[in-house]
């Protein structure tokens, strides 16, 4: 059973996204929040599995109630899934920054929506990976690693990797799955996932997302290349 937190701050969108997860079968709704901050006090009752996170909300927004959720998150933490307006949203950006999982744009039909859910809940790598990755692009280099509604904070310093975890994080950042990955590096996909777990930990790092988008502040990948 998937257990789901539904935040946004317009009653009719979360009203909406709740009658979907609520006939889906495996789903369960643990609770509905207006803004941020009823969002941020609800994960932490309800311990959610999934947070549909609306990204642009009066008071706390979407960012900062990431943030939030994801550093008083006891193990395993919640996946946070954005949702938002327009895909090329700098605010969007900003929460895959803070450790978001990944975004789906509020216009997607039913099928999308319990596909997003699925998808992240059950641990997938990146949602809609070549779309993040077109995000990523458009605001990693104007940010110049500066946070978009959030703290501000520098990217870490990758000083503190092996060469074999910043060949795998530059090879994540350019939308390869592990597969992939271990193809590429001629080793198993097992020992790719263990790179990547360590330069999660190694980097304080909540989601491949976010990965993506440290790939591409620290220059260890360049937008277009």
């Amino acid at each position: 059973m998937t257990r789901v937190l539904v935040v946004d701050d317009q009653f009719l969108i979360r009203a909406g996204l709740v009658g979907v997860l609520n006939a889906a079968p495996g789903t369960e709704i643990v609770g509905e929040a207006g803004d941020g901050e009823e969002a941020v006090a609800l994960a932490a009752r309800t311990s959610p599995d999934v947070v549909l996170m609306d990204i642009r909300m009066p008071g706390m927004n979407g960012i900062e109630a990431t943030e939030k959720i994801l550093a008083q998150a006891s193990d395993p933490a919640p996946k946070v899934l954005v949702l938002t307006t327009f895909d090329l949203d700098e605010y969007v950006y900003g929460a895959l920054r803070a450790g978001a999982s990944g975004f789906l744009l509020k216009d997607s039909g039913p099928e999308r929506l319990l596909a997003a859910v699925a998808a992240v809940s059950g641990g997938d790598a990146l949602f809609a990976p070549s779309v993040t990755r077109r995000l990523v692009e458009a605001f990693a280099r104007q940010t110049g690693g500066a946070g978009v509604g959030g703290g501000g904070e520098r990217p870490p310093d990758l000083a503190t990797l092996t060469s074999r975890e910043v060949e795998v994080l530059e090879l994540i950042g350019r939308g390869l799955t592990n597969l992939e990955i271990a193809d590429h590096l001629f080793i198993s996909e097992a020992t790719v996932k263990t790179h990547f777990n360590r330069t999660m930990s190694k980097l304080s790092l909540d989601s491949r997302a976010q990965a993506v988008v440290i790939a591409y502040e620290t220059g260890l990948v360049t937008p277009g290349r």
